[in-house]
């Protein structure tokens, strides 16, 4: 062991103290200099004790045969504390081809010798000179550079036994992508410089590559989402950085969550509900399983239980535009058609068209409140429809009468509405679910401002046709009015079998996908693209994990909540029940 010479350091203090004192730098009663300098340097043959913190520098001296898209990730990702320095120089081709040609003529003259002697030619000999052939050919076509690339790797611990651990784990990490790394003995100042940035390759430790290869190292950074006026989603699985999100700056606001049960899916729309509200985005929730009443109550929202005994009442008829408006009252009833298709089980093209005649007639009559189911019931009637009549009597005068044929008593004004329908049967949530769908659009389009619709166990209302292509329609008409449609489902496969759940899904800028089990990852992966290392993250990650896609970005993230958020999120029995 050695002390580092410090002559230049003492060199420069004593040029100050010789200066002229109205010249001479101060830092308060302190020298900037004695502010800024370390205390004490030892070097030792294979790293460096600097104020009590050990570093230690290494350089990559053996590369894979072949270059690969994201070949340095294991490098970037290592997750400790570490500097890593690229240092790339392009090699002039007049000065590159003769070099090339002479090793060319050593390993051919090499095979021809082995050839000679009847020895067996391996690949450490076929290998290099098939690459240097086409790299000087591809040089002389201009097809490609040659490039002296130097990447030294500077890693910090606390004490020699932490770093001796940290430099193994990034060798075994290195070594798995087939690369092979050595430290910079009796070279650790050196090597320090080549860190440092300052552009100068103290170390020189240099390896040709094309400009191919040396461009699949960039862009040379891990995967972020960090927007300035988004929420925060939860950490970077990859570096531990914070994904921070706007989904209303993306191309639209629509998402779309798959996951297991169990992995995590409320509870992440959950976290978004709460940071939403705080940027005063207006939510509003259909929820199937009654999982966000103590939300509700946390935040002061309004909570409605819809039920056949309920007092709250939803008109589906009820249209918070301008009737005269042509164009609003036209597209209210084409979404009207799909909802009594939906009460009737399928309409023919003959009912259909009578169904549209009836609609208009009764919004040309109506006067100081909407029309009632009762009222395009007598319509139809009137108009000889006595089949269609027949299946829709259970909603006027039979056990369905006070669910749907009543004037709407309730409003959208609170920051977070709840629509709990757990207590309808399960015929008829499918219906009660497209209906506050299509309230909630009508209110939407009279008074547009930020809100977020969010469908929880969505795949429901794929199960008919009349109920997915009016939510297809609403995802694609979101936009204009300054909304986002959120759809959960734990049923990735019945949504991505289905023509409108993939339109839902193209539709959606926001895709946030959970845990899968092998029946599903198929399609998944399939319908976005998915690398083998993101397919393999959605059938091993735990509860919480999530990969998200924002437009063209792929995070993996880990969901955190907050300890004052999380009891009013948390769906765990053991959390809920505990005494």
């Amino acid at each position: 062991m050695k002390i580092a010479p410090v002559e230049k350091l003492l060199a420069l203090k004593k040029e100050r103290d010789d200066k002229p004192k109205e010249i001479a730098l101060h830092f308060g009663d302190q020298d900037q200099l004695d502010a800024i300098s370390y205390e004490g340097l030892a070097e030792h043959a294979d790293y460096l004790e600097i104020d009590g913190v050990y570093m230690r520098t290494l350089f990559i001296s053996g590369y894979p045969f072949v270059a690969s898209s994201g070949w340095l990730d294991s490098l970037i990702h290592f997750n400790h504390s570490a500097d890593i320095s690229y240092h790339i120089n392009e090699v002039n081709a007049l000065y590159a081809l003769p070099k090339l040609n002479r090793k060319i003529t050593e390993l051919e003259s090499t095979r021809r010798a082995l050839i000679r002697k009847g020895a067996v030619v391996g690949s450490e000999i076929t290998d290099p000179l098939d690459s240097a052939t086409e790299l000087r050919d591809k040089i002389q076509r201009g097809q490609e550079k040659l490039f002296q690339v130097s990447i030294y790797i500077n890693v910090r611990a606390d004490s020699l036994a932490e770093l001796n651990k940290t430099t193994k784990l990034l060798e075994n990490v290195l070594a798995a992508r087939l690369f092979s790394i050595k430290v910079a003995r009796y070279q650790q100042l050196e090597a320090l410089q080549s860190i440092l940035p300052r552009g100068q390759d103290e170390l020189r430790q240099k390896r040709n590559l094309d400009s191919s290869s040396t461009a699949l190292a960039f862009p040379f950074m891990s995967s972020e989402l960090v927007q300035e006026s988004g929420i925060l989603y939860g950490v970077n699985k990859s570096n531990n950085s914070l994904v921070i999100l706007d989904r209303f700056s993306l191309h639209n606001a629509n998402s779309i969550v798959f996951a297991q049960s169990g992995s995590g899916k409320s509870y992440a729309t959950k976290v978004e509900i709460l940071r939403q509200l705080m940027q005063g985005t207006k939510v509003i929730v259909i929820d199937p399983e009654r999982e966000y009443k103590r939300l509700t109550e946390s935040v002061n929202g309004t909570y409605i239980k819809l039920s056949a005994k309920s007092k709250n009442k939803l008109n589906p008829f009820d249209l918070s535009v301008t009737y005269h408006d042509k164009n609003d009252l036209s597209e209210h009833t084409q979404d009207l058609t799909e909802v009594i298709s939906l009460m009737a089980e399928g309409l023919s093209p003959r009912e259909k068209a009578a169904v549209d005649k009836a609609i208009l007639h009764i919004y040309k009559k109506a006067k100081d409140s909407p029309p009632l189911l009762e009222d395009l019931y007598a319509k139809l009637n009137n108009l000889g429809q006595l089949k269609l009549c027949e299946r829709l009597e259970k909603y006027i005068s039979g056990s369905l009468a006070d669910v749907f044929n009543a004037q709407t008593n309730i409003n959208l004004d609170n920051r977070l509405v709840i629509f709990d329908i757990k207590d309808l049967p399960e015929s008829l949530r499918q219906i009660m679910m497209l209906i506050i769908s299509n309230f909630v659009s009508n209110q939407v389009k009279a008074r547009p401002e930020k809100r977020l619709l969010i469908i929880d166990e969505g795949w429901l209302l794929l199960q008919h046709d009349e109920s997915a292509r009016f939510v297809a329609g609403l995802v694609r008409r979101a936009r204009k009015y300054y909304l986002g449609v959120s759809i959960i489902s734990q049923q990735a496969n019945d949504f991505l079998h289905s023509d409108y759940g993939r339109a839902i899904a193209s539709q959606s800028s926001l895709r946030i996908l959970m845990r899968q089990d092998t029946t599903t990852i198929k399609n998944v992966v399939s319908e976005f693209n998915l690398s083998e290392y993101e397919e393999h993250f959605l059938l091993t990650c735990g509860r919480g994990d999530a990969l998200i896609i924002a437009d063209q970005n792929h995070v993996a993230v880990h969901i955190v909540a907050s300890a004052k958020e999380h009891p009013l999120i948390t769906t765990n029995p053991s959390e809920l029940y505990s005494s």
